[in-house]
């Protein structure tokens, strides 16, 4: 592994929270972040980063990578007759090979608008760990679980979930149980999860109260808001991720904060698929720890967590007819250092002694982000992820001066496009 030494950047980092840009020297031995010179002895390459920002890689807290090849494909239609008419079908008719290059797009899309990071939901056995191994991109990934009994009719999805786990965990990918939702898991199932995560010490993610009809749906079945129902059953605590939370009841918010669980907002998605807008600024007053993640290109409809940031900050002001509502910098927080928190990796998320080299470089001279006035605003109100020059994971370039290191773009394209025609 080559050590390098940034200089000329403007560096991006959290300190007690606060971020803070600065013109310094970074040292990266071994994968991780130092602030101390090299020796005479310590062989390194210099990087010039004069007019780049320097900061943390984006974490995209919530996407199913696989399905690229449905972009664009099933807009402009019902959240139930998009998830069971249209996307549903052709999961299940697309070979399992073909998730490898369907993931690979998805990768090649995050790393090009400032990546590093993403936590997966996925359905197709090895694929999405395969794909991001050979990428080079940090992961996060869980086979979406669903039946009765974890251990009866869910147990061949678990069993590959464990199996993933043992021949790909690594210092940039690990696992997470996944159980879909509480409309195709069973109590007993959902239960069963919960005991497997924390005697494993598994970080957990599920979709919750992402509708109006899911919300209705637990209330008629239940006596309980979806939010409630995992609560009474023990389900939620601080190794919880929350994906959606967009229709909160009663009091679900405080029973989330309670438990320590974290929230994932998907804003582009929850707007498209009509499901409305998640109440994030109640949120944010009640200290919930709330991250972002794009969802799947088939509702987004894109991968690039800069869209999510603006769209999340300008949608949030609108809906609450409040210029203050929030603002640019918990937005960038919530990108990176919120999602550090609920993945419990203090390694990532930030740029300090000792953490992981996960770096973006943004060229600040791009005309979206010229001049630079302030360059957290640019980040959330501007930047559209072309302006991403290059990006390290662990101290690896997977994208330097715009050209991708780890990804054969025209074989992706080759492959996606005979994916797209024999199965959509």
């Amino acid at each position: 592994m080559k050590n390098y030494k940034i200089i000329n950047g403007v560096i991006l980092s959290f300190r007690d929270d606060a971020l803070v840009t600065e013109k310094k020297t970074l040292y990266i031995r071994e994968g991780k972040i130092s602030f101390s010179p090299f020796t005479d002895s310590e062989q390194y390459e210099t990087v010039d980063a004069g007019h780049m920002l320097v900061m943390p890689g984006l974490i995209n807290m919530h996407t199913h990578a696989y399905m690229t090849m449905m972009r664009n494909y099933a807009d402009d239609v019902p959240f139930q007759e998009w998830l069971f008419n249209r996307v549903m079908p052709v999961e299940d008719n697309l070979p399992v090979e073909a998730a490898y290059w369907t993931s690979m797009l998805g990768f090649l899309e995050m790393i090009t608008t400032g990546t590093t990071c993403f936590v997966d939901m996925h359905m197709y056995h090895r694929q999405s760990a395969l794909a991001a191994k050979e990428a080079g991109i940090r992961a996060y990934i869980g086979r979406g679980l669903v039946g009765e009994d974890l251990f009866g009719d869910g147990y061949s999805r678990y069993k590959q979930a464990l199996e993933e786990m043992e021949e790909f965990r690594s210092d940039t990918m690990d696992f997470i149980l996944s159980p879909h939702a509480i409309y195709t898991c069973s109590e007993k199932l959902l239960g069963q999860t919960a005991e497997a995560a924390r005697e494993k010490g598994m970080l957990k993610q599920i979709h919750l109260s992402e509708s109006v009809t899911e919300v209705e749906d637990c209330l008629k079945n239940h006596g309980k808001t979806p939010v409630a129902y995992l609560y009474d059953m023990g389900f939620l605590d601080e190794k919880t991720i929350l994906a959606h939370c967009v229709q909160m009841r009663e009091n679900d918010m405080e029973l989330i904060r309670e438990s320590g669980a974290s929230v994932v907002t998907n804003v582009a998605s929850n707007a498209k698929l009509g499901n409305g807008i998640a109440p994030l600024c109640q949120m944010k007053d009640l200290g919930i720890n709330v991250c972002i993640g794009t969802d799947g290109a088939a509702s987004n409809n894109t991968l690039n967590m800069f869209r999510e940031m603006g769209l999340l900050s300008l949608m949030h002001k609108a809906y609450a007819r409040d210029c203050l509502a929030i603002p640019s910098d918990y937005i960038v927080k919530a990108a990176v250092l919120h999602a550090s928190r609920a993945l419990k990796n203090p390694a990532i998320g930030n740029i300090e002694e000792g953490s992981a080299a996960d770096l973006v470089f943004v060229d600040l001279n791009a005309p979206s982000l010229f001049p630079n006035n302030n360059i957290v605003s640019s980040l959330c109100y501007s930047a559209n992820g072309s302006e991403v020059d290059s990006v390290m994971i662990n101290g690896t370039f997977v994208m330097r001066k715009h050209e991708l290191l780890t990804i054969d773009r025209e074989r992706v394209y080759y492959e996606i496009g005979k994916i797209v025609n024999n199965h959509l």
